[in-house]
């Protein structure tokens, strides 16, 4: 997939600052979420693995959090949303959420999502082996219960990012009834403007809103009506569990 200049100058920098803290203990690092999906106009923050051979000393853990304040300030407004999760090598081959080395009181929820989506090719291997090599398959089960972890997080949040849960709940849907988790928000938001009439206005407030073009009147309306939307990707969601059982 073709990228974006300057954030191809912010992975390159990324990728150097971290071979200079780290040298040989830099296992390899992937790029996955939005940014890996062709069909993304706009991430509002870049999701990546960082794959360490050894655990962290003080001195690295300072100096990558040095490094994420110079991104920052250097690559406005991605520099500053570059969400990593540091893992180790042996950690990132099991199937249980791996330990955060720069973040211990962090643990990835969504992790056997997030196997899915780089075993499926939706990654941009900055450095390392094919990551075939490394992560585990996830089996349904295990991304069920990762489905239902993230609809906890999009009810415990409708006020405070309702374009993402708008966008988040089709995918959601999208998942839910086809068991396909391997899908971006503005895909499976363009599924469901298809199959759902009647939210169409929501999804474009939603996508406008991602587009940085959202209108005051516009965060209002997706604030007082994701609500409803929620309730209603519950029971389509219900139902599409309850065909699924009866099959």
């Amino acid at each position: 997939m073709l990228i974006p200049i300057s954030i191809r100058d912010l992975y390159q920098s990324l990728l150097q600052g971290l071979l200079d803290i780290l040298g040989e203990k830099l296992y390899g690092v992937y790029i996955y979420g939005a940014a890996a999906f062709p069909e993304t106009s706009a991430t509002g923050d870049i999701d990546f693995h960082v794959i360490l051979s050894e655990p962290l000393v003080e001195r690295e853990r300072l100096a990558i959090l040095e490094l994420h304040q110079a991104l920052a300030r250097e690559y406005p407004p991605l520099g500053a949303e570059l969400d990593g999760y540091y893992l180790l090598l042996d950690d990132a081959r099991q199937t249980s959420p791996p330990a955060h080395q720069l973040r211990p009181e962090i643990r990835d929820n969504s992790w056997a999502l997030h196997r899915a989506h780089i075993l499926a090719g939706r990654c941009i291997v900055l450095y390392g082996p094919d990551p075939g090599t490394i992560y585990p398959p996830s089996t349904w089960g295990e991304l069920e219960d990762a489905l239902w972890g993230e609809l906890e997080y999009v009810e415990e949040h409708l006020a405070d990012y309702p374009d993402y849960c708008i966008l988040n709940l089709c995918r959601l849907m999208y998942s839910f009834e086809t068991r396909d988790v391997v899908t971006s928000k503005a895909s499976a938001a363009a599924w469901a403007w298809e199959i759902f009439p009647g939210w169409r206005r929501l999804i474009d407030l939603a996508r406008r809103s991602y587009a940085g073009q959202a209108t005051r009147t516009d965060r209002q309306t997706m604030l007082s009506e994701v609500g409803e939307l929620f309730g209603f990707a519950c029971q389509r969601i219900g139902k599409s569990r309850q065909t699924e059982e009866n099959e």
